[in-house]
């Protein structure tokens, strides 16, 4: 089992920062107002949480011939052996994505499914599932 690290390169990186800031700049402008009500914060928090998590949980790792991804609320495995086609230095801009950085890799498996996964080294996990899978083309 080899666990691969996401890349946490850009917006992300930002929109972290901006959400803990935000509730803090709440909190200084109106200090009345939360030492009254300190509840008011919930509403601000419940999101930064969400990002936290997505941020520290997203990771890919290939165990039992499948590749498995997990960030927050998506997580999956896909069978190596069902894997068509590698899309490298691509972003996709919908469907499943369990990444935290552009210029990823793109991944076609079965027979009309494609996922986009950011590791922190594209050319690491696609040797890795080469050597599972050699029928695995490599577009770049």
């Amino acid at each position: 089992m080899k666990i691969y690290k996401p890349n946490r390169k850009g917006f992300i990186n930002y929109l972290l920062i901006g959400s803990v800031i935000l509730p803090i700049a709440i909190f200084f402008m109106d200090k009345s107002t939360f030492s009254e009500k300190p509840f008011i914060l919930l509403p601000l928090l419940s999101p930064l949480i969400s990002i936290f998590w997505i941020y520290f949980d997203t990771s890919y790792k290939i165990e039992n011939n499948e590749l498995i991804y997990r960030s927050g609320f998506l997580r999956g495995k896909i069978g190596i052996p069902n894997i068509k086609e590698i899309m490298k230095g691509k972003t996709m801009w919908s469907g499943i994505k369990p990444a935290l950085a552009r210029n990823g890799l793109i991944i076609k498996f079965n027979k009309f499914d494609e996922i986009y996964i950011a590791p922190e080294n594209n050319d690491e996990l696609i040797s890795d599932l080469i050597k599972l899978n050699s029928q695995i083309k490599i577009t770049e």
